[in-house]
């Protein structure tokens, strides 16, 4: 899924839910997720921001006592979720409506738009939204307002982003007061037609009047906000988006993402402490993922931390033991001082490898642990398998535990070999000559 799929989703989401009410004097239906207008004056507000200048008063038609009867019977059906016996009211009124005034019928055609609203027949609940304003004069600005909002959100459901931008700019001009959840609806539409420039300072406007007023931002509005800079590249505003979003909503995927943002401006300390918090929170299970945050914690000179992953991951079989993550998880133990946890896997490692600089490797740590017998047994693994990086290195091993085993020719003749390689001879002389001697004064107390 895609960023811009999933924010398109998440918006879509909160946009829809409402019952219809009806009162003698006025009735409206705002569609929106957190907003219901049910009883509307005609100076409608939608939300809790600054206010625009009042417009006057229309002076409209009444809604006359009879018709509002036959509405009533509407909205019984409507209560009880009864949509098709709702049409069909409706249906047997509108062939009554001859000398119905203009606010009446307006009356009307709002039902049908919310009852196919409910049936889901998005085009045809727009069709009758669209005469309810038809004739704007007819009717309270409370509920044109409200109309418009209403389709708005219809058209934006219905992917018709562009429209709905126009809608929603022609409710803005008409209402009296324009609230944060607007702009962010039409920064969403303006997100979805790639106009990202236009998008950015409508989600920016509500998350700004949310934040100088000390609320915090809803957490899609941030969503939103994440995804536009994040299409502009601007990844150090993303990062600051996303510390919002682990400190308001932390989520583990949260986590996730704002690690691979300080990934990708080299801050590896940052990095490593958003890839831990995701992976207590269990949303880092496959291998990539947690081989990397193993890697940056050796990084960081932690490699108990890195071993006690690779170690998880490889039983609960997230990791797969090849012969590198077994070195990895060796060495990381090792690192820790952690010996007898190393050198099983070490073992694991070397017998997987297709090379000998495994079992190389592996001589020296059998000699550093006093193991001479098998220092002596890997070496000569490796040097059959070949494909040594630093024989002069391995040969230098064998002549080490040669001496400590007394075994002084077979050591003089490691380290003649360990000789050849300039980058080991000086030492290697050096050994020579210190068997050479022990051989000698070994020679003379048998004497």
């Amino acid at each position: 899924m895609t960023i811009k799929t999933a924010v398109t989703r998440i918006v879509k989401s909160t946009l829809f839910a409402a019952p219809l009410l009806l009162a003698p004097a006025l009735a409206s239906v705002a569609l929106d997720g957190t907003v219901l207008s049910g009883l509307v004056s005609s100076s409608v507000a939608y939300a809790q921001d600054d206010a625009k200048p009042q417009h006057k008063t229309r002076k409209t038609p009444a809604l006359r006592e009879n018709v509002y009867k036959k509405l009533a019977e509407v909205q019984v059906f409507a209560d009880a979720g009864d949509w098709k016996a709702a049409l069909k009211e409706l249906d047997e009124l509108k062939g009554d409506t001859a000398k119905w005034n203009g606010y009446e019928l307006a009356q009307l055609w709002n039902y049908y738009g919310f009852v196919y609203y409910s049936l889901e027949r998005y085009p045809d609940a727009l069709k009758a939204y669209e005469r309810v304003v038809s004739n704007p004069d007819d009717i309270p600005e409370g509920l044109e307002t409200a109309t418009l909002y209403t389709m708005a959100q219809l058209y934006f459901i219905q992917e018709d982003y562009r429209k709905a931008v126009d809608i929603l700019t022609r409710w803005m001009a008409a209402s009296p007061i324009v609230g944060a959840d607007a702009y962010v609806l039409r920064g969403q539409a303006y997100y979805s037609l790639n106009d990202f420039n236009k998008a950015l300072p409508d989600i920016n406007w509500a998350v700004n009047d949310y934040e100088g007023k000390g609320k915090v931002p809803k957490e899609n509005w941030f969503a939103l906000q994440r995804a536009i800079y994040y299409e502009k590249g601007d990844n150090k505003t993303v990062i600051k988006i996303l510390e919002k979003l682990v400190r308001h909503y932390p989520k583990a995927s949260y986590w996730r993402q704002l690690a691979g943002m300080y990934g990708s401006v080299n801050r590896e300390k940052d990095q490593l402490h958003a890839s831990e918090a995701a992976y207590i929170m269990g949303a880092v299970t496959n291998e990539k993922e947690l081989l990397n945050i193993a890697y940056l914690f050796l990084g960081e000179e932690a490699p108990y931390k890195a071993a006690k992953i690779i170690d998880k991951g490889i039983k609960d079989k997230r990791i797969e033991p090849t012969s590198k993550n077994l070195e990895t998880l060796a060495v990381s133990w090792r690192l820790s001082q952690e010996i007898k946890k190393s050198l099983p896997e070490m073992e694991k490692a070397a017998a997987k490898s297709d090379t000998g600089d495994l079992y190389a490797r592996l001589a020296g740590i059998y000699l550093d642990n006093d193991m001479y017998n098998k220092a002596i047994d890997a070496g000569e693994v490796a040097l059959k398998r070949k494909g040594i990086k630093r024989e002069d290195q391995l040969q230098i091993v064998l002549g080490m535990a040669f001496v400590s085993q007394k075994k002084y020719d077979s050591a003089i003749k490691a380290f003649e070999k360990a000789k050849e390689d300039k980058r080991s001879a000086k030492f290697a002389l050096q050994w020579i000559e210190f068997a050479k001697s022990e051989k000698e004064r070994e020679r003379q107390l048998a004497l």
